[in-house]
C-alpha cells in the first residue's frame, strides 16, 4: 500500500499524498495543518480527533474536515497520523491509536521536544508502523481551533527528526508533505534538536515568563504603568509569555537537561552584565552589546539570503 503512495507521490503534487491522514489534537498546529493541507489539495481525506467534546463541536462547526468522537475511528485505516498534542500526552495517545493503526501507517508528531516523545511514543506502537518525529517551528500565542490559519507554516522551518533505522521512503513523502503546507524542511537528530531549540525558543520563553512575573511582583510601578509604558519592547518581548501553558509546562519538564544547560550559560553571562553594570564598566557594556548586535544582524541576513 505504502509504495504505490509514495509512487503517485513522486509524480508530483497535486495527486494525493495519502488517502486517509489522521491529525490527533485540534489546536493552532492541528487545525492550522488541517486548513493547509485542504488548501494545498494533497491529502483524500482528512480525519480528526480531540478529547474535548466542545473543541470537536467546534472544529465540526469549522468543516476542518470529518471530525470523529473517538480516537480509533479516526486513525483506523489512516495512511499518516500526525499527534498534535502537548509533549505529556504523547505516551497516552500512542497506547490509545496503537490497537487502530493498519501495518505500514506512518506516525508523526509536532512537538517542541523530540528525544522525549520518541521515548513516550515508540515503545507503544506497533512495529509494523513507522515513527518519525516532527516539529513544525511555526506559532502564535494563540490555542484552539479557531486560532489556526493555512498559511502559518508557509517560509517556516520544519524538522524532522527521524531515527538511524527510520526507512528513507517514509522519511521523504513526509518530508513532501511538510512542503506541501509551505514548509521549509530540515532534518535533525533528536538530541540536537532538542539542544537548538533550548537555545532558539525554550528558554526565550522562559525569560519571557520570568519578566512578566518579575514586572507583575514590583509593587512600585503599577499594572497600568507597565501596560502605558511598555512601548514596543515589553510587549513584544512578552508575546512569548501568553503562550498555552500546558504545552510550555511540558516542554520544560521534558526537554529539561537542555534546557538546564542553556541556563545556567545565560545566568553566567547575565551576572557577568551585573557586574559591569554594579561597577560602571561602561567598556565592556559597550562591546558586549556591539558583538551581540553583530550577531543578530548576521542571523537576519542569513535569514533573508534563504527566503
Amino acid at each position: 500500500m505504502f509504495e504505490s503512495i509514495y509512487e503517485t507521490m513522486i509524480t508530483k503534487l497535486p495527486t494525493p499524498i495519502f488517502d486517509k491522514l489522521a491529525i490527533i489534537g485540534i489546536g493552532l498546529i492541528g487545525s492550522s495543518l488541517a486548513r493547509a493541507l485542504r488548501t494545498a489539495g494533497v491529502v483524500r481525506q482528512i480525519s480528526l480527533y480531540d478529547m474535548r467534546e466542545d473543541v470537536r463541536v467546534r472544529a465540526s462547526e469549522l468543516q476542518l474536515g470529518e471530525v470523529c468522537g473517538d480516537i480509533g475511528t479516526a486513525v483506523q485505516n489512516a495512511d499518516c497520523v500526525i499527534v498534535c498534542v502537548p509533549v505529556g500526552a504523547s505516551e497516552a495517545v500512542a497506547k490509545a491509536i496503537a490497537p487502530h493503526l493498519k501495518a505500514g501507517a506512518l506516525v508523526s508528531d509536532v512537538g517542541s521536544v523530540k528525544g522525549a516523545v520518541e521515548k513516550l511514543m515508540r515503545p507503544h506502537l506497533p512495529q509494523n508502523v513507522e515513527f518519525i518525529g516532527g516539529h513544525p517551528v511555526a506559532g502564535t500565542e494563540y490555542s484552539g481551533p479557531d486560532a489556526g490559519f493555512a498559511t502559518l507554516f508557509e517560509g517556516r522551518w520544519s524538522i524532522l527528526t527521524p531515527p538511524e533505522n527510520a526507512n528513507q521512503d517514509y522519511v521523504n513523502i513526509l518530508k513532501v508533505l511538510w512542503e506541501s503546507v509551505g514548509a521549509k524542511v530540515e532534518l535533525m537528530t533528536t538530541e540536537h534538536h532538542d539542544l537548538v531549540l533550548a537555545i532558539t525558543s525554550h528558554l526565550p520563553h522562559l525569560i519571557a515568563y520570568t519578566t512578566v512575573g518579575t514586572a507583575d511582583n514590583l509593587a512600585k510601578v503599577t499594572e497600568s504603568e507597565v501596560i502605558q509604558y511598555s512601548a514596543g519592547g515589553f510587549r513584544d518581548f512578552t508575546r512569548l509569555a501568553a503562550s498555552d501553558p500546558t504545552m510550555w509546562r511540558d516542554v520544560f519538564l521534558h526537554n529539561k537537561d537542555a534546557v538546564l544547560e542553556m541556563l545556567g550559560r545565560f545566568s553566567e553571562d547575565l551576572s557577568a552584565l551585573q557586574r559591569a553594570i554594579r561597577y560602571g564598566e561602561g567598556d565592556v557594556l559597550f562591546d558586549h552589546f556591539t558583538h551581540t548586535r553583530a550577531i543578530r544582524r548576521s542571523i537576519v541576513q542569513v535569514e533573508s539570503v534563504k527566503e
